[in-house]
C-alpha cells in the first residue's frame, strides 16, 4: 500500500461486531484512525461536525435510533458526500434481495457486503475502491 486511508467510520449497533471489524482494519494497517458510531444519528452528527469525511464508511442496515437506510437518506440530503469522496459499503447480515437492489440503486453506495468483515473482504474493498492506495 502506497499510503493509508485518512480514516474509516464503522456504523453498527453491535459492539462485538465493531470490535472485530476494528481489529480486521487495524491488522490490515490501512488507516491510522477507525471511528465507531452505534447508529446513524451518532454518525450523522459526527460527519456534520467534521471538516473532512472518512475515506470509507462501513454501514449496517438494522440499527436502533436511525437505521442504515435513514442514515443514507439524511446523508444525501445533507450533501455530506460533497465534502470529500467517501466510499460507503453496506455491511449487513441481511440476505434480502430487496436490500441488495435498494443499495445498488443509490449512487453514493459503492457495494453491499455480508457480515462478518474479513481480511479478504477488506482487501477486495481496497482493491476495488482505493486503487490509488495500493
Amino acid at each position: 500500500m502506497k499510503r493509508k486511508l485518512p480514516s474509516v467510520l464503522l456504523i453498527d449497533d453491535d459492539s462485538v461486531t465493531n470490535f472485530l471489524n476494528k481489529k480486521v482494519i487495524e491488522q490490515a494497517k490501512i488507516t491510522e484512525h477507525v471511528e465507531v458510531k452505534l447508529n446513524g444519528k451518532e454518525a450523522l452528527s459526527f460527519l456534520t461536525d467534521k471538516e473532512s469525511s472518512p475515506a470509507l464508511i462501513l454501514l449496517d442496515i438494522n440499527m436502533p435510533v436511525m437505521d442504515g437506510w435513514e442514515f443514507l437518506q439524511a446523508y444525501q440530503q445533507e450533501a455530506l458526500d460533497k465534502k470529500n469522496k467517501t466510499n460507503i459499503i453496506l455491511l449487513s447480515t441481511s440476505s434480502n434481495p430487496d436490500d441488495i437492489e435498494r443499495a445498488k440503486s443509490l449512487p453514493f453506495v459503492c457495494d453491499f457486503k455480508s457480515k462478518p468483515l474479513t481480511s479478504e473482504i477488506l482487501k477486495e474493498i481496497i482493491h476495488n475502491y482505493f486503487e490509488e492506495y495500493l
